[in-house]
């Protein structure tokens, strides 16, 4: 796993756990990590991980048709 450094503003007032939610939540939602990638970024459990994407406006079903195909082509 690549390491990077952030330098963010005293200013926000956001935890650590909550800027790489963030961007974990981000890059889920962009599909370029999975749920299970995006929270072994944030050291946290897939479940927890799905539980908390509402708190960050991320939707677990996908607007994608493609996705739904795929996700339904998988149950």
């Amino acid at each position: 796993m690549r390491r990077i450094e952030l330098k963010i503003p005293d200013t926000i007032q956001l935890s650590d756990h909550d800027i790489v939610m963030r961007v974990a939540s981000k890059l889920y939602e962009d599909g370029i990590l999975s749920s299970g990638q995006a929270a072994e970024l944030c050291g946290i459990s897939k479940r927890t991980f799905i539980e908390l994407l509402g708190k960050y406006g991320v939707s677990l079903i996908s607007d994608s048709l493609e996705d739904l195909q795929a996700d339904v082509a998988n149950a």
